[in-house]
């Protein structure tokens, strides 16, 4: 696959990635290289990775625990000092290897690092390979509260390689692939059919679908890399899914889920929204929900929380003005964003995804 060039980075694939990557050390001269892995990267990922770098500059490994729950700004300061005491500088490079908590997190420490060094991105779960790694978005979460804190920065490379799905299980995997059904229905009929029967999918599928999918989202924000408008579209399903994943991952008596399980029901609920004040066919909402929770299951929301998963919309990062805006579909490929909605209406399309 050829590399995507985008106005502030190169998306390489595959074994383009390694033989780019020991050109850019080469190049740039770096002081010192560290390498950014939770514990599950550094057993799995990093010692592929590290045979096929050729360097002399001395590399040193950080290592955080995996999960959202550790992407705060405890987790920064530890990364943080650890570059103090290892002598990094503003001419040192860091190499994030893992999945959107690693990229996000390491985004946002190589940007405030005396005040910002040079970073690449290595994606290792499909969720980070079609979405976080790309787009400059970097940041932490505030408590339960997620990505409250962050900038838009670029790294210098982005490196997918697909090896490293070999190493996901499979709830993992599912995860990434709500981030590119999202990209089917905000923006490409043609992309979105490929997915009408996901049981289907295989692993050899997976290349073209990614590399279509990177295609979808580089497009979108090359023309609006601030978010101020067409990139908004982005975070179809994510208003409600935010909320439902905050939710979960704050209350103890609820089994955390995982970005991508959140967002397929926002996709539902945002569905069944896009019915009611966007003219969505109703045909077409019950055929994505069908086919999602044949696919991903349905998980359990109590009347009883609606109002608790409502009140966490206000901390949205979209909002603005005091409005809870929706990003809605008045067709597949046709997204409308700063959508107002009622709570009655978000109760009713709670009850939609539960019927």
């Amino acid at each position: 696959m050829d590399s995507i060039i985008t106005n502030k980075c190169t998306i390489h694939f595959n074994n383009i990635c390694y033989s780019s990557l020991n050109e850019h050390l080469n190049d740039k001269k770096f002081s010192k290289i560290f390498i950014l892995v939770d514990e599950n990267t550094h057993q799995f990922c990093l010692p592929y990775f590290l045979e096929r770098i050729e360097t002399n500059i001395d590399i040193e490994i950080i290592e955080i625990e995996s999960g959202e729950i550790n992407k705060n700004i405890e987790t920064c300061v530890g990364v943080w000092n650890t570059l103090s005491e290892l002598n990094a500088d503003r001419k040192s490079l860091l190499i994030n290897i893992g999945g959107g908590v690693i990229t996000d997190l390491g985004g946002f420490v190589a940007c405030t690092f005396k005040r910002g060094i040079a970073y690449v991105n290595v994606p290792t779960t499909l969720l980070s390979m079609v979405d976080a790694s790309v787009g400059g978005k970097t940041g932490i979460d505030l408590g339960h509260l997620k990505n409250q804190i962050g900038v838009i920065s670029n790294p210098d490379l982005v490196l997918i390689d697909t090896y490293f799905l070999n190493t996901l299980p499979q709830n993992q995997m599912r995860s990434g692939l709500a981030e590119m059904l999202k990209h089917g229905l905000i923006s490409d009929e043609n992309y979105w059919n490929k997915f009408q029967d996901l049981s289907k999918l295989s692993f050899d599928d997976l290349d073209e679908l990614i590399y279509e999918s990177v295609i979808i989202k580089k497009n979108v924000v090359e023309i609006d890399p601030l978010e101020n408008n067409l990139r908004k579209t982005l975070n179809f399903g994510h208003t409600l899914g935010h909320a439902i994943e905050s939710y979960f991952l704050s209350n103890p008596k609820k089994t955390t889920l995982l970005h991508g399980e959140a967002i397929i029901i926002g996709m539902i609920l945002a569905a069944y929204i896009s019915t009611e004040l966007a003219g969505f066919p109703k045909q077409v909402a019950h055929s994505i929900k069908t086919l999602f929770v044949d696919y991903y299951g349905k998980v359990t929301i109590e009347k009883s929380e609606y109002a608790t998963i409502i009140e966490l919309l206000k901390y949205d990062k979209k909002n603005n003005h005091g409005n809870i805006n929706f990003v809605l579909l008045e067709n597949i490929g046709k997204p409308r964003i700063d959508c107002l909605v009622d709570d009655t209406v978000i109760i009713d399309a709670f009850e939609f995804y539960a019927s």
